[in-house]
């Protein structure tokens, strides 16, 4: 499944609103480091890597994880990862 940049942005979005209920994504600006500013513990970082996962299709190693840092790495993570 190709995925273009728009829906990645989407998709990470989701992603940290299900991993973190009640989190304001819409306050996070593309280069955000979001696990700082949404003060994201460890296990809350792990559930938004697995949901990312599940929503995408896309696998992601734990070596990825530094690639998903705010939400424009993550989302030029998943288009590059989909094509």
């Amino acid at each position: 499944m190709n995925i273009n940049r728009t829906d990645a942005l989407d998709m990470v979005r989701d992603a940290i609103s299900r991993a973190v209920p009640g989190a304001d994504v819409s306050a996070l600006e593309p280069d955000d480091p979001f696990r700082d500013v949404l003060e994201m513990d460890s296990l809350d970082f792990l559930g938004f890597v697995e949901i990312l996962s599940e929503m995408s299709g896309v696998r992601i190693e734990d070596e990825d994880a530094p690639r998903l840092a705010t939400l424009a790495d993550s989302a030029g993570f998943l288009v590059a990862r989909s094509t």
